[in-house]
């Protein structure tokens, strides 16, 4: 073999070799997820969707819907989980991302919870008191919409800007009044607290709220594959739980499988998961949720953003943010 036919042969098993290097590169996923309690955490305890996709997926924990959304603006994260409220406001504020599955129907599993002997029987008497919810985040939506539903000037309550483990130690030293919170901090301070409001009282009032899963748009349509698996691993999870709720106890493999990645106590976990509904694909894809519900919910939530000054410009309409064809393809498998 001649000296410039060597050459060749070498430059192109080295193109070749930087090519599936690029290739193995792009399967890999970074997911933004939280500590609520959701059959997800079975999923990411078993590696069953690294093994169906072959995707390597780093699972990062986030204290908040806020701090999800702005690791996706920066482009750290492809897929997350993120409340109605900080999805609202990032894609009003010009993101690019899809609402693809809701992850949970909030209901009563975010309440606004009172300490013992703070003096607080209802909404009305937050004025004057220190409230602790983590901003942007569906909690810090309807503590502001009860607070104006009920009369009471949200100036003249100290609302304080708090993760859940910091709402947690700072309820320990007695330093807040009041929080409104999701679990597993939620049971902690239930212990010597008055719930005053819940997701789901509110949501009655015409402000619903759900948890949803986000994905960068761009970043979907080009991991399609990737999209659908995911979606079909969501979905077999949740059947389980609708299923076999009851076998969800303290000491089983599922309760503790959700306990270990959120960090709760797993004898909180059975009655905590019990708080959210979790939609069939086939609920999803109706009027109340993706197929309408998700996009109405989105615009009212937008809206009220605006009064509050948390977004400048609102979009003529959010139903574009919304992609049932990861779904749809899921179902047609």
């Amino acid at each position: 073999m001649t000296a410039l036919k060597q050459l060749t042969r070498l430059l192109c098993l080295t193109t070749l070799a930087l090519c599936a290097n690029a290739i193995a590169q792009t399967k890999e996923v970074t997911f933004a997820h939280q500590d609520m309690l959701v059959p997800l955490r079975t999923v990411m305890e078993s590696g069953e969707l690294e093994k169906a996709t072959g995707y390597k997926i780093n699972w990062r924990m986030f204290g908040g819907g806020g701090d999800v959304i702005r690791a996706m603006a920066s482009g750290d994260v492809q897929i997350g989980e993120a409340g109605s409220s900080p999805f609202a406001a990032a894609v009003s504020q010009g993101q690019n991302l899809n609402l693809f599955w809701i992850l949970d129907d909030i209901a009563d599993a975010e309440a606004l919870v009172a300490r013992n002997g703070s003096g607080i029987a209802s909404v009305r008497d937050l004025r004057g008191k220190k409230v602790a919810t983590p901003f942007v985040s569906t909690s810090h939506y309807q503590l502001m919409v009860d607070l104006k539903l009920e009369g009471v000037d949200p100036k003249g309550v100290t609302v304080l800007n708090m993760r859940p483990p910091e709402i947690a130690a700072a309820w320990e030293r007695g330093d807040i009044d009041a929080a409104f919170i999701w679990d597993p901090v939620l049971s902690r301070i239930k212990a010597n607290g008055k719930t005053i409001a819940s997701s789901g009282s509110i949501g009655k009032k015409g402000y619903p709220t759900f948890d949803g899963l986000v994905v960068d748009a761009k970043w979907a349509k080009e991991n399609e594959g990737f999209m659908v698996a995911l979606v079909k691993a969501l979905a077999k999870a949740d059947e389980d739980y609708r299923s076999n709720a009851a076998r969800w106890t303290a000491d089983s493999a599922p309760v503790k499988a959700v306990a270990k990645w959120t960090k709760a106590d797993p004898k909180d976990v059975p009655a905590a998961m019990a708080l959210y509904k979790f939609p069939t694909p086939q609920e999803q894809l109706s009027s109340a949720w993706l197929g309408g519900g998700a996009a109405k919910a989105l615009a009212d939530t937008a809206a009220f953003l605006k009064e509050q000054g948390r977004v400048q410009e609102l979009k003529p309409s959010y139903a574009p943010f919304v992609n049932t064809s990861y779904l749809q393809k899921a179902l047609a498998k």
